[in-house]
């Protein structure tokens, strides 16, 4: 399965609207992650899965919800076990932009993946994000902690 998943941390919710809020229904937090130091704005929509600072959540990024690793086919298939079963907020979106920063120590990296207008920014050291493609399809997938 660790091949299925692109990317994993806990995160810690440091800030919500940072730029103030600008949607009913949508609200942009910002986190720190605990092992690997990413850090994180992404957009969440807090009528169905609310969001508070303080709250600590694990966060996967995947490039299918199949357990076996297979290609995601786009439809919806009840009753089989995936992935999305261990989480309790999934989206489904893609890697539009891909920055790399040499300035400063180490090279920093910023992944930029839109779900659906709802957007996430990815910022640390590239190593953790080098396995990413721009164009890719990548599922988030959230359980708080």
């Amino acid at each position: 399965m660790s091949s299925i998943i692109l990317f994993e941390d806990i995160f810690l919710v440091d800030k919500l609207d940072p730029d103030g809020k600008k949607f009913d229904k949508v609200t942009r937090i910002e986190a720190r992650s605990q092992n690997c130091d990413m850090y994180i704005h992404l957009d969440v929509n807090t009528e169905i899965y609310p969001m508070h600072v303080g709250d600590k959540f694990t966060m996967a990024l995947a490039h299918t919800l199949n357990l076996d690793g297979t290609p995601d086919t786009g439809y919806y298939t009840p009753g089989r076990k995936s992935l999305a079963d261990k989480y309790e907020y999934v989206m489904h979106g893609k890697l539009y932009k891909i920055t790399d920063d040499a300035s400063g120590k180490g090279l920093k990296a910023e992944v930029y993946v839109s779900y659906g207008g709802l957007l996430m920014l990815l910022r640390g050291e590239a190593s953790h994000v080098s396995h990413f493609e721009l164009d890719q399809r990548i599922f988030l997938l959230m359980r708080k902690l």
